[in-house]
C-alpha cells in the first residue's frame, strides 16, 4: 500500500479560538473554505448520530502549500474529555513542532493561553545531536512538544 500523510484532527471546544492559537504561535495558515458539514454521509462516516461540525484546516509550517494540515473541528454536540492532560493517556499523544528558539516558543505558548506540562530538558542523542524539548498544552489541553535540535555533522551511525 502506498500512503501519504494528510492531516491530524483535533476536536475543539472552541474551534475558532484554538485555530487562532495555532496561527499565532506556530504560523499555521488557514486553508479556505471554513467547513460547515452535516448530513447522512457525515453521520455514517463518523458514526456520530446527527453529526454537524464546523472548523478549519490549518496548513502546518515548513512543508509548503501542499503540506499536511491540522484539522480543527467542533461538533455541534461534543463529548467531554474524561482524561486529564497527561502525556501517557491513550489516544493521540501530542503534536510536535521543531523551533529555532525553544525558550521564545515556550513564552509564546504561555502568552497565548497554553500551559507548561513538563520541564525543558536537553539530552545528547548519540549519533544524532543534542535535543532540547518540553511538553506544553494548548488552551484546550492538547499536548504539544516543542523541540530544538543541534545536529551532529554526521547523522548516520555505521
Amino acid at each position: 500500500m502506498k500512503a501519504k500523510y494528510k492531516h491530524t484532527n483535533i476536536i475543539a471546544h472552541d474551534w475558532r479560538a484554538l485555530a487562532r492559537f495555532y496561527e499565532e504561535v506556530f504560523g499555521c495558515v488557514c486553508v479556505v473554505p471554513v467547513r460547515q458539514l452535516s448530513g447522512s454521509w457525515l453521520e455514517k462516516g463518523t458514526g456520530v448520530p446527527a453529526a454537524k461540525l464546523s472548523g478549519v484546516h490549518l496548513r502546518l509550517p515548513g512543508h509548503g502549500s501542499n503540506g499536511p494540515t491540522l484539522e480543527i473541528f467542533q461538533y455541534e454536540q461534543n463529548e467531554d474529555r474524561e482524561q486529564p492532560t497527561l502525556a501517557n493517556r491513550e489516544g493521540l499523544g501530542h503534536i510536535a513542532f521543531e523551533v529555532e528558539d525553544i525558550n521564545y516558543a515556550v513564552s509564546e505558548v504561555l502568552r497565548c493561553g497554553g500551559k507548561k506540562i513538563g520541564d525543558l530538558v536537553t539530552h545528547d542523542m548519540k549519533g544524532v545531536g543534542t535535543l532540547s524539548f518540553v511538553y506544553m498544552a494548548d488552551p484546550e489541553g492538547n499536548i504539544i512538544e516543542l523541540q530544538a535540535w543541534k545536529y551532529n555533522t554526521l547523522h548516520c551511525v555505521k
